[in-house]
């Protein structure tokens, strides 16, 4: 016999167990299938830490619509739940003067997406707030923070628990088939493989979500999106940080730009930069330092000669090429592909941690009433 539950969800990263939290604490009867033996070990584990304002994405994006929303939410839920965080604040930097009029835009979208608490700053007042900077000009967010990532999906997987979720680790999606009846059939693999039946079938493998689409049979294969890898390196800093905030640049095309940021310790590091590659791969090359200290040169003058060595790096799955306009994120529900009670989530990348809570409400509004 295949046992039947209410709610299976593809992947324990960040997103895959707030989701997972939200189902089950709806009243689902929920099982997370995770590849890995642990929670978290892809791009949820390999990425700043950081809890975004809302400042970057064009007004109706869904990036723009649920990171303001899932910032608020995550701030709430990591003071509820006692997860280590703290609102360090940020300096958005123009390095040369013809960025100022990108800086105005960016003010810009963050008012169209509801982030109100910004700052403009000349360079002296920037330079006053931290002295070992160098702009043209800087916009000030109080509301950026970071957090402990691990803890809080610790949280996550505890309140999915306690209200009857299950984590399934070591359990690899193989396949499923939508039946005829609009029940999901999900085939498992792993040391002990199963099938088992559902009437939601919820896709957040990261990197993965792609496969598992195609992997479903009697889904429209018409409707998956392409998938491209932008990977990250990030390197981290011998020695006292120089700043007591987060400093970013103008964004560029596929991201934030090589920007510094804190951990929760005081340990500086720098990334991530941009590099595409045909398949995932996390291996540093020292070699790119020479890039990074260009970059960070350009904020920080005082950047020592060998003060950098390779930290680790993560892949970002992008909807979009090399080259092409930055994409948004693609969560499918059924009005999308007409698959009854299957939401598929897409290139969630940045802001996906920050806005993680705000998502698994998304989703399940996708689904309809529980």
């Amino acid at each position: 016999m295949t046992d039947t539950v209410d709610t299976i969800i593809i992947g324990a990263g960040v997103v895959g167990l707030a989701v997972a939290r939200r189902m089950a604490m709806a009243g689902h009867e929920t099982i997370v299938l995770e590849a890995e033996n642990a929670i978290g070990t892809g791009i949820s584990a390999r990425n700043s830490e950081v809890i975004h304002a809302g400042i970057y994405y064009p007004q109706g994006s869904l990036k723009g619509k649920l990171c303001r929303p899932g910032r608020d939410a995550l701030y709430d839920y990591c003071a509820s739940h006692g997860i280590a965080h703290k609102r360090l604040g940020k300096l958005i930097v123009a390095t040369a003067a013809d960025e100022i009029d990108a800086l105005d835009a960016l003010l810009a979208k963050a008012e169209a997406n509801g982030v109100e608490d910004l700052q403009r700053l000349s360079a002296a007042e920037a330079q006053a707030l931290e002295p070992q900077l160098a702009c043209f000009g800087a916009i000030a967010s109080p509301s950026t923070g970071i957090l402990d990532s691990h803890a809080y999906m610790l949280a996550l997987q505890g309140d999915a628990e306690a209200n009857g979720g299950v984590i399934a680790l070591g359990s690899p999606f193989v396949g499923g088939t939508i039946e005829d009846d609009g029940a999901i059939t999900v085939r498992a693999g792993g040391k002990e493989p199963m099938h088992l039946r559902c009437r939601h079938f919820i896709n957040a493998a990261g990197l993965g979500a792609n496969a598992v689409a195609a992997g479903l049979d009697g889904f429209a294969s018409g409707t998956i999106p392409p998938l491209f890898y932008a990977k990250g390196n990030y390197f981290t800093l011998r020695g006292k940080s120089p700043f007591q905030r987060m400093i970013y640049p103008v964004p560029v095309a596929a991201g934030l730009g090589t920007h510094s940021t804190l951990d929760l310790g005081g340990q500086t590091k720098f990334g991530p930069d941009v590099e595409w590659v045909e398949t995932p791969d996390y291996s540093v090359d020292a070699n790119r330092a020479g890039k990074f200290h260009t970059a960070i040169r350009r904020y920080w003058p005082g950047l020592p000669d060998g003060a950098l060595h390779p930290g680790y790096a993560g892949v970002r799955p992008k909807l979009v090429a090399q080259g092409e306009t930055r994409g948004d994120w693609v969560i499918a529900g059924p009005e999308s592909h007409g698959a009854a009670g299957v939401v598929h989530l897409y290139g969630i990348e940045s802001p996906g941690l920050t806005a993680s809570l705000a998502i698994a409400d998304y989703v399940a509004g996708l689904l309809g009433p529980a």
